[in-house]
């Protein structure tokens, strides 16, 4: 059910607000002994979640037993990161996700469903799996913190993925992935009803009975003056408070266009994107708004590496990112691409399929590293230099010799897609 819904604009830019609101949630489950936070790590900064992770330990006190974000595949949080996001909230708190092996599995989604949402295409089953401290931390509620927003593997982030996902195996993190890679991104982004995110509820039905769930859902959007807000707040322990934060989020975070762009610049901070792991957000939102042999140009000064984690970052270094077809071609005849499907739908989802050109300027990257990879090479300087993004808005701008190009100052906060292009209509 669903125990707080609301949505406007200054949610968040009123702590005491957003405070009564955290009293009045916790409120509906009376008195717990024993917590655990599952908040995003420092790639989903702009979530607001960090904020609502220091509140809720203000309020709840030595009854937080622990905080575990939830980083999937991602680089652990420094204590400089920590500190950052989520304030003056106890860095003894705080647990590391070992993805790889700190796992706990508490059943599998049969072969036989994988096969009926795919239509045939996986016939694979699905481990339903979590950090050991969700199962057995002994913990009495689990409150599971993030932003719902487009996502390329799930649709819209969050929700059950923030566990099954971001809390999850390997194994896990590797067939969802690639699942959503199968269906294909154009049909996967922004959209609730689609394969992965039907395992994933699956996954829910199965693990209820040991996980004492609820989540706190946030909508974050652009305020009156540009900054991004909390623009709404949804707590509950079913799909019910994700179904209404997504309904808001296609209502605030998409960017339909009449037609398709010849020319978009995308900046990455380099703060919070190392990686084309994370950077290529830049890529799968706004494939769907780029025109064919269009460009898009990554002004990226952070990023160092491809995979946040080694052994992914082998793969990527060895197989780029190319055509859907030569990358399904790989993982089926590679034993290193079938053991980290994950890896596999990375390179999927970053391909620009031969259809436009991505110039990725990486402050870090050599001009042969992203060759290799089948992307462009763009020096960061002089791209700076061009593409100031301290001096351009998120739109429609101008350079100097009359280039007309699209920017975006944050590809994590939204989805630009051109007019009757890709999915994200149903609701479910």
């Amino acid at each position: 059910m669903v125990y707080y819904s609301e949505c406007g604009p200054g949610i968040a830019t009123d702590r005491e607000k957003l405070a009564a609101a955290l009293e009045t949630i916790l409120g509906s489950f009376g008195e717990r002994k024993r917590v655990l936070v599952l908040p995003p790590d420092i790639t989903r900064a702009h979530s607001g979640a960090g904020m609502i992770t220091e509140l809720l330990w203000e309020k709840l006190g030595d009854r937080l037993a622990d905080i575990l974000p939830a980083l999937g595949t991602h680089v652990p949080m420094t204590a400089v990161e920590i500190s950052k996001m989520y304030g003056k909230t106890p860095q003894s708190l705080f647990r590391e996700h070992r993805w790889r092996t700190d796992i706990e599995e508490l059943g599998r989604v049969p072969s036989s469903f994988i096969s009926e949402v795919t239509g045939g295409r996986l016939t694979f089953d699905y481990p339903v799996q979590v950090n050991r401290l969700l199962a057995a931390g002994g913990h009495d509620l689990i409150i599971s913190v993030g932003q719902v927003v487009p996502h390329e593997v799930t649709g819209m982030a969050n929700y059950n993925k923030n566990v099954f996902v971001g809390c999850g195996g390997s194994e896990a993190i590797n067939k969802s992935h690639f699942i959503g890679a199968v269906h294909g991104i154009e049909n996967i982004l922004g959209t609730t009803d689609n394969p992965v995110r039907a395992v994933l509820n699956r996954a829910s039905e199965i693990a209820a009975p040991r996980l004492p769930l609820i989540y706190i859902l946030t909508v974050v959007a652009p305020d009156s003056e540009g900054r991004l807000a909390i623009r709404g707040l949804f707590a509950g322990d079913d799909i019910e408070c994700f179904s209404q934060a997504a309904t808001l989020s296609r209502e605030l975070n998409f960017t339909t266009l009449p037609q398709r762009l010849k020319k978009v610049v995308v900046w990455l901070d380099p703060e919070e994107f190392k990686s084309t792991w994370l950077g290529n957000k830049s890529i799968y939102r706004t494939r769907m708004a780029i025109a064919d042999e269009g460009e898009l140009v990554v002004l990226a000064p952070g990023v160092r590496t491809f995979g946040e984690d080694p052994a992914i970052d082998r793969l990527i270094r060895k197989y780029g990112y190319r055509t859907t077809p030569e990358i399904l071609a790989f993982t089926e005849a590679n034993n290193d691409l079938q053991e980290n499907l994950s890896a596999a739908a990375h390179l999927i989802h970053g391909s620009p399929e031969n259809r436009f050109r991505v110039t990725y300027a990486a402050g870090h990257l050599t001009r042969p590293e992203v060759e290799s990879v089948g992307y462009s090479y763009g020096e960061i300087d002089s791209l700076v230099k061009k593409y100031n993004p301290l001096n351009l808005r998120t739109g429609f701008n101008r350079t100097a010799d009359g280039e007309e190009f699209y920017f975006i100052s944050n590809p994590a906060t939204g989805l630009w897609k051109a007019a009757g292009i890709g999915g994200g209509e149903k609701t479910r």
